[in-house]
């Protein structure tokens, strides 16, 4: 490290998870000059879908898929099971500590000269560059950089020091156990389907999940609600999936965002990317994907202002995110909103995923990216059973 930081960087890429190793393998492969920076031992709640879209985007080896989940099973809070398979596609997953490394370890391969530590400050030097200050090695380190990234999670400390408005923010606080799969599987246990529960007991305001992980399974919950023990959550759905007394490898929590800041740039030469932009889906909780999304229009945006100075290039990231998934956010900000206020409402949400049209359309939605627009007549029947539902005429 001592060598790289008596140089200048093109960019600084403060944070390791998918965004910022996307960001800074990208500015590598264009021959820029990059740093990421990355604490030690750093691992956030995740349940590790990724939609084919994602593999595909992202050039994802197949080794990193620990599983295929061909199926969902959605339960709802009187413990009625929807069960929805995959048909014609698959959902990937990835555990998060060997996924988060290797793409890490991908930009260092380009060319990214990798660091472990952390972020502290930013100032600017008399040329009017930014200086990255940050502890490594035991010690105080500053670099300077004509761009940094900031993809360094929710709480952004990047954010708060350089962008504004990053204060406006909301957040679910996740938790999950990683647990090992016993020898014995539990009763109803299916090592390809990932279980959804609605249910209030163990989130009153999100859902509670299963994700088989190959020889271990992610079994999670979150809340807006500081006052929930998501412990208590966890506990519970452990129960409830026969997993009470297996081994469990790892805990782990954090605050997730739900909903994209107003800006991401400070319109000079920060702008950021992932959990610190605030990019993961409401409703679904998907971050992965968007993560790595946004990522790469980050760094796309920082070559353009090494390239052509204009630091209004930097704006570009956002825009191009909200142009393409802006809609999406919005549907499924108003669908947690509403469906996830209540036991009752959820019991009519769960229902509402028994019809075959809702489960193609949202699996082919997951699995492109893109809102479906091919089925005019499904839309339309869609529209007018969801009317039924709100309104208490569906039967349940």
């Amino acid at each position: 490290m001592s060598a790289a930081a008596a140089v200048d960087f093109d960019a600084v890429v403060i944070g390791g998870g998918p965004a910022g190793a996307t960001a800074a393998d990208d500015l590598a492969r264009l021959g820029h000059r990059v740093l990421l920076l990355d604490r030690a031992g750093r691992i956030k709640p995740c349940g590790g879908a990724i939609p084919p879209r994602l593999i595909q985007d992202f050039a994802i080896p197949e080794h990193l898929l620990v599983a295929r989940a061909t199926a969902a099973r959605m339960v709802s809070p009187k413990a009625v099971e929807v069960d929805i398979p995959i048909e014609g596609g698959f959902v990937g997953m990835v555990d998060r500590q060997q996924f988060d490394e290797w793409l890490r370890e991908r930009a260092a391969s380009h060319g990214a000269v990798r660091c472990v530590g952390s972020f502290e400050r930013m100032t600017r030097d008399d040329d009017g560059l930014s200086v990255v200050h940050f502890s490594a090695d035991g010690g105080a380190r500053s670099v300077r950089t004509r761009a940094v990234i900031g993809a360094d999670g929710a709480r952004s400390q990047v954010a708060q020091q350089a962008v504004p408005a990053a204060d406006r923010g909301r957040f679910v606080f996740a938790y999950h156990e990683v647990i090992a799969v016993p020898d014995a599987l539990p009763p109803g246990y299916a090592p390809g389907r990932c279980e959804v529960h609605y249910n209030g007991t163990l989130s009153p305001d999100f859902y509670g999940w299963v994700f088989p992980h190959g020889a271990s399974v992610s079994v999670g919950t979150g809340s807006a609600d500081k006052g929930f023990s998501l412990r208590r959550g966890v506990m519970q759905l452990r129960a409830a999936a026969g997993l009470a007394h297996a081994r469990t490898l790892r805990r782990e929590g954090a605050p997730i965002p739900m909903k994209p800041l107003p800006r991401w740039d400070n319109g000079r030469d920060v702008v950021l990317a992932g959990d610190a932009a605030g990019v993961v889906a409401p409703a679904s909780g998907e971050g992965i994907y968007y993560a790595m999304l946004g990522g790469r229009l980050a760094a796309e945006a920082v070559a353009q202002l090494l390239t052509t100075g204009d630091a209004r290039a930097l704006a570009t990231a956002r825009r191009r995110f909200m142009r393409e998934h802006g809609r999406v956010f919005w549907v499924l900000g108003l669908m947690q909103r509403f469906w996830y206020s209540s036991d009752k409402r959820r019991e009519r949400f769960v229902s509402i995923c028994r019809d075959k049209d809702v489960q193609q359309l949202t699996f082919d939605a997951y699995m492109h990216k893109r809102l479906v627009r091919a089925r005019p007549l499904a839309h339309m029947r869609i529209f007018f059973k969801d009317m039924a539902h709100l309104l208490g005429l569906a039967r349940v």
